[in-house]
């Protein structure tokens, strides 16, 4: 599904976000869920929007609004994310801006409370692009990141989840984590299960012409053997430059990998002069969809083109620029 950007002067800064695609249909939400998820996305979007209003960068708020994010249950990233098959929360974030075309990324993170700060960590203050499991942990306190116990992460409705999965896959349901909560987050109940596609993401625009993109998630649910999906790859989950645009995707990861969505879709806005929205619709809407894939992207150009599309029956997404309202969407036929 994709919805072409409304006729507005070209922005000066402009911010995009999802919260995931998957099984998001009218009357698959209670109203509270729904007023719940429209609202996280819309204090998102202004904060990130904050940011950029008073000149600062595209990482900045990017790092704003996903920060926001991982703190949220409602969404598969940072406190909300879901289990491994082992009873582990392991998180993946990535991060890369489209000037100097700089990237970061963690896989595997149990003990940092913002995977995105430390993705932005990796990429301005280590040699490195990509760090993994308990070297990345280790880095993070280097860098004086927030660390938590992995209990932190903990919500009732992803252990049920795992739970569920596990049985139907006719797999051992390990032991509830130490420390883990009895009592469920309020926040947490509001929160609907989109199926295996959960993962925020934000691309922005800011007033310097730069683009960034950044991705971050806890995986699917029951996930085996150091699984890693396409959100802290670059090129395939996430990917920015300045020739073309800024990627954040959702969606089926190995599939992701497999096209290089992100980078896909900027090699044609760069090479072949696709506009943005046309870009995204044809490797969402047939590439990714002739393979069998589902999910889906948001996007951003540095002349302040926005675009989102997927090939679910929705997307928790949101809009804003200095140019045009907040437009906030969850539905196939929403905005």
């Amino acid at each position: 599904m994709s919805q072409p950007s409304a006729a507005a002067p070209a922005p000066k800064w402009a911010i995009v976000v999802h919260g995931g695609a998957g099984v998001i249909e009218r009357g698959g939400l209670k109203p509270e869920q729904e007023a719940a998820y429209r609202a996280a996305l819309g204090r998102a979007a202004e904060a990130g929007a904050a940011v950029l209003r008073r000149e600062g960068s595209a990482l900045d708020a990017i790092e704003t609004a996903i920060g926001l994010l991982e703190d949220d249950p409602l969404f598969n990233a940072g406190r909300g994310a879901v289990f491994t098959a082992d009873g582990r929360n392991e998180l993946d974030a990535s991060l890369m801006e489209g000037r100097a075309m700089r990237a970061g990324a963690v896989a595997g993170v149990t003990r940092t409370r913002h995977p995105i700060s430390l993705a932005r960590a990796v990429m301005e203050r280590s040699p490195h692009v990509f760090l993994i499991g308990e070297g990345a942990d280790a880095f993070a306190a280097t860098q004086h990141l927030e660390q938590v116990d992995p209990a932190w992460f903990f919500t009732e409705r992803r252990w049920r989840s795992l739970e569920k999965a596990l049985t139907a896959g006719g797999l051992p349901i390990p032991p509830r984590p130490a420390g883990a909560a009895l009592t469920p987050d309020p926040a947490a109940a509001l929160a609907h299960d989109e199926g295996k596609h959960g993962t925020v993401g934000v691309v922005a625009l800011d007033r310097h012409g730069d683009v960034a993109a950044g991705t971050s998630t806890g995986g699917t649910t029951a996930k085996r053997w150091g699984r890693v999906g396409d959100s802290p790859i670059i090129g395939a989950g996430t990917y920015a430059s300045n020739r073309s645009c800024a990627v954040s995707a959702t969606g089926t990861g190995e599939y992701f990998i497999r096209l290089t969505v992100a980078r896909e879709i900027c090699a044609l806005v760069e090479y072949k002069g696709l506009s943005l929205q046309a870009a995204v619709d044809q490797v969402v809407q047939q590439e990714l969809t002739a393979m069998g894939g589902d999910g889906g992207v948001i996007a951003v150009a540095p002349d302040g083109q926005m675009a989102w599309s997927f090939n679910t029956s929705g997307m928790y997404r949101a809009r804003l620029s200095d140019a045009q309202p907040l437009v906030v969407g969850l539905y196939k036929d929403d905005p």
